[in-house]
């Protein structure tokens, strides 16, 4: 059952690999360009209203951007409000990852509920939200190690699903290329201290890297032969 299963899987995963060339390029989560609006990304000035996961004195957290401050440097400094209403002022390089709000308050307090939620996901809850295995990761891996091109959160679910991943997905996706099991496959790239994309290892530190992960993880999917 179980081949017959994973042979079903790799089927699905070769037929969409092949459309999902034709999609658009990636979305990174910051560039050196303008976006839509007009905003210079550079600068790192997420506008107010901005639904933000932070750091703030080692502990993570979510929250949205009330004010922004632009300094001399071309940096950013904001003041952001958490869920429970706790107010934080922080600068630009806090910021972990950011997706904008709705303009309707409803859809917008539905986002950041959903936000707050997949922020406490475990490992196993955002493989089983995204619907992507280890055997699946693994798979995006050997493409882009093949097409010689990084991962991003959103390439990740158009490779896998064949559709646009949504503000959710993203930022599930962008969590899940971050855990432990996904740095056997993957490097993180960074921009300006953030995390926007994800290099694929060569097969020999991908070999030595599973090997040395599977020795502290027996029970880990990843590692069931």
């Amino acid at each position: 059952i179980c081949a017959l299963f994973l042979s079903a899987e790799v089927t699905a995963f070769q037929s969409l690999s092949s459309s999902a060339h034709h999609h658009r390029p990636p979305i990174v989560l910051n560039s050196k360009k303008s976006d839509g609006d007009g905003e210079a990304l550079a600068q790192h000035a997420y506008a107010v209203g901005t639904f933000i996961e932070f750091e703030e004195k080692k502990r993570v957290h979510i929250g949205t951007i009330e004010d922004k401050e632009h300094k001399a440097n071309g940096g950013a400094r904001y003041k952001v409000v958490d869920k429970d209403g706790k107010h934080f002022s922080i600068a630009d390089k806090a910021v972990h990852f950011a997706m904008a709000a709705p303009n309707s308050p409803g859809q917008a307090t539905k986002l950041f509920d959903e936000f707050c939620a997949a922020h406490d996901f475990s490992e196993k809850d955002l493989e089983t939200k995204l619907e992507i295995s280890p055997d699946l990761l693994e798979m995006a891996w050997e493409e882009a190690n093949v097409e010689d091109t990084n991962l991003t959160p959103d390439s990740l679910v158009e490779l896998v699903h064949a559709h646009a991943a949504s503000a959710i997905e993203k930022y599930m996706a962008w969590r899940l290329l971050q855990t432990e099991q996904s740095h056997v496959f993957f490097k993180s790239i960074k921009d300006h201290g953030k995390t926007v994309s994800f290099k694929a290892k060569a097969r020999k530190a991908v070999d030595a890297a599973k090997q040395a992960f599977c020795n502290s993880h027996q029970d880990s999917d990843l590692c069931l032969v």
